[in-house]
């Protein structure tokens, strides 16, 4: 390998280690945030996931705006905004309505962030081994989040953190590696000169050959905000767990996930997209099964709120969000079928705004049905809609090598 693309790569995962820093510190204690400091309750969580959601909504615009920068120079500003959004949450504790507007804005970063994040991080990759580099910046997401879960965990643990304090230092601190990552995103744009990631301007693009990537974002919408709202919400409002016990499960799913990650990468070079989309979408079914089942029994009171019953929705915790993580395969996915390079980070951004117009129609509808007829019903629903995934599975062909340099 050139010592120029080693180098790209190589800051790049310094990039990769400042990012999900700032997201260990952060993106897990939002719903304890929420119910400790707002004292929310179900309806009122998925009504939050509005200002957090809509971000993803104006992605594709924003950086269809923005693309004669180039995507390296967006992801600087992505930064630079999630950074500001949380310092402020982390500074003062802002009246309810005051809080979703930085939240809005924190999240904003975010999203932007999102897309662009893959489409570097391929971009980087040596052409016959995206699968391999994508498992691997996998997998140090993961072992940084596990860093960052294990901090988090003994500060909250021997209360050095609090989220009732007048300043949250965990959204402090993890503004200040949102600034680290923009820094050396800088950097990385001076070392690529910005050539490999810059591009004609975004236009709307919505082709037919792509419409089961269309389908599997819009189905990961509803399954993602599942994953990130309703299954931590059984943990915290149905079985009252704290701080602590959610930020030691993301600390097993990031020790799972550092190994399983780069793993997943090996596997799609090796098996083939279409095996791994089989696996997608049966961890899904699984998972949300076994999720309706105990909320069921806790609601109907024929499950004890403690023993066995808790430490198996743990494990779904855990499970649920490695099963999230095979994303890279739906990535992967698009890039193998693209007609140009270039359409590649329209199209993500496209799906992403797709997903995330699903996601906010089911954090509002979801937390109604939670309150009004029950937490089980959330769970069989989104179990059924994944069956859309092995449907995909089964349809789409398989292109065993990513042969599209972007």
């Amino acid at each position: 390998m050139p010592t120029k693309r080693r180098n790209e790569i190589f800051l790049f995962f310094a990039v990769i280690v400042a990012v999900n820093l700032a997201a260990g510190f952060s993106e897990g204690l939002f719903s304890n945030y929420f119910k400790e400091v707002y004292f929310t309750d179900a309806s009122q969580r998925g009504l939050i996931e509005l200002p957090r959601e809509m971000p993803g909504v104006l992605t594709f615009l924003i950086i269809s705006a923005l693309t004669f920068l180039g995507d390296i120079t967006i992801a600087i500003m992505a930064q630079g905004i999630a950074a500001f959004g949380l310092m402020v949450l982390g500074l003062v504790t802002p009246t309810f309505g005051v809080m979703l507007v930085f939240l809005f804005i924190n999240s904003l970063g975010v999203h932007l962030y999102m897309p662009l994040r893959d489409s570097i991080g391929m971009s980087l990759s040596e052409p016959d081994q995206v699968g391999k580099r994508m498992g691997q910046f996998g997998g140090i997401s993961y072992a940084v989040l596990l860093v960052a879960g294990l901090a988090v965990f003994f500060l909250f643990r021997f209360e050095v953190f609090s989220l009732t304090s007048p300043i949250k230092w965990p959204f402090v601190i993890a503004a200040i590696f949102y600034v680290v990552g923009m820094l050396l995103l800088i950097q990385l744009r001076r070392m690529t000169g910005g050539i490999r990631t810059k591009r004609e301007k975004i236009k709307w693009i919505f082709r037919k050959e792509y419409k089961y990537y269309y389908l599997l974002a819009i189905v990961f919408g509803v399954q993602k905000q599942v994953m990130l709202v309703f299954g931590p919400w059984v943990l915290i409002e149905t079985l009252g767990q704290r701080v602590d016990v959610i930020v030691m499960l993301g600390i097993i799913a990031s020790t799972l996930g550092m190994f399983f990650m780069p793993q997943l990468g090996k596997w799609i070079d090796r098996f083939g997209v279409k095996k791994l989309l089989y696996a997608d979408a049966l961890s899904f079914i699984f998972v949300y099964l076994c999720y309706g089942t105990l909320s069921h029994g806790f609601n109907a009171g024929t499950l004890a709120k403690f023993g066995l019953p808790v430490i198996i929705t743990c494990a779904l915790f855990v499970i649920d969000r490695l099963s999230s993580q095979m994303g890279i395969i739906r990535v992967i996915y698009l890039k193998s079928i693209a007609l140009t390079p270039s359409d590649v980070t329209p199209t993500l951004s496209l799906a992403m705004m797709m997903d995330h117009v699903v996601s906010i129609i089911v954090a509002v509808s979801g937390g109604l049905l939670w309150v009004t007829f029950g937490s089980h019903y959330i769970f069989y629903a989104v179990a059924a809609l994944s069956l859309i995934n092995l449907a995909v599975a089964i349809l789409v062909k398989d292109p065993r090598k990513v042969e599209v340099r972007l």
